[in-house]
């Protein structure tokens, strides 16, 4: 599982320090993370970080709701698994709730779930020939003037890049220091178009800027990916979703319009009745219902 993490972060291009910024410890705590020495604490928010989830365990939302699921699905009792860990029944209990060492983790998993390993990641694919730079995809200026139209200027583009149309007062760029998923986002709106591959990273970190109050309307082009039990959990109770019909062709760094291989959707966060209606009368597609949320959750 460790070598699975730091597999992960080097796909993600980040690194170690990258990764402890983004956490909020120092970089010796990432490198100590991998070789399987320091704090679950720590080694779960790399995981939330790395939107690195596992698969051979138990139901639950959180790793150590997971351990306690397997074990109780095993009909093991506490003083059993200990036996056959070598660890203490406190240091077990203390991994299911949540504290303890990575190291005594590793000791667990190796009996508990011999067979645990990463769930694959959740992605948006471009073509195949387009792999390499799925991520280079910038939203066209006749799909933003709609957005401006309906929603208003933009004060925070916190995934921007240099070469993208799209116009706010700030951008958060990655080539001057910047990172959207560490710096606080501040203002009226925050248009997102985020990096496909990071989709999930991405509208939490929206939610989570929303929530904090730092911006009161946030904007996300996403595909439509409604998957994952976060989006489930917790974003469909907040959010309001437009679905587009049609395609939107991306442009490419030079400019070019792309064909778009699958569906794309409006996340809002804190959009107005008002706000909508404008959208919903310049865009063709429609508002899904709140209640078709909650039914579907």
């Amino acid at each position: 599982m460790i070598e699975e993490m730091r597999e992960a972060r080097r796909a993600a291009g980040w690194s170690q320090q990258t990764l402890a910024k983004r956490l909020g410890v120092d970089s010796q705590s990432i490198k100590r993370l991998e070789k399987g020495v320091g704090s679950v604490r720590t080694l779960v928010m790399a995981m939330t970080a790395l939107d690195f989830r596992l698969t051979g365990l138990g139901a639950g939302k959180t790793l150590h709701q997971q351990l306690r699921a397997t074990r109780q699905r095993r009909s093991i009792s506490l003083a059993e698994l200990a036996a056959r860990t070598g660890l203490s029944k406190t240091t077990i209990a203390s991994l299911e709730r949540g504290d303890g060492s990575v190291a005594s983790l590793l000791r667990l998993l190796a009996v508990l779930a011999p067979r645990v390993r990463r769930r694959a990641p959740e992605r948006a694919y471009w073509g195949q020939d387009q792999k390499d730079d799925r991520d280079s995809r910038f939203t066209p200026g006749d799909f933003m003037a709609n957005i401006y139209e309906a929603f208003g200027d933009i004060d925070i583009d916190p995934c921007a890049n240099a070469a993208s149309p799209v116009i706010a007062r700030r951008r958060i760029l990655l080539d001057e220091g910047g990172d959207g998923l560490v710096d606080d986002w501040s203002g009226e709106l925050a248009f997102v178009n985020p990096p496909f591959s990071e989709l999930l990273k991405w509208l939490r970190r929206a939610h989570d800027q929303w929530r904090a109050g730092n911006v009161k309307t946030v904007v996300c082009l996403v595909p439509v990916r409604t998957d994952s039990r976060w989006f489930h959990d917790t974003l469909s109770a907040d959010a309001d979703i437009y679905l587009l019909q049609g395609r939107v062709k991306f442009l490419d760094v030079s400019g070019k319009a792309q064909h778009t291989p699958f569906s794309l959707m409006l996340v809002t966060l804190g959009a107005t009745p008002r706000q909508k209606q404008r959208y919903a009368g310049l865009v063709p597609g429609f508002w899904l219902a709140r209640d078709d949320l909650a039914i579907a959750r």
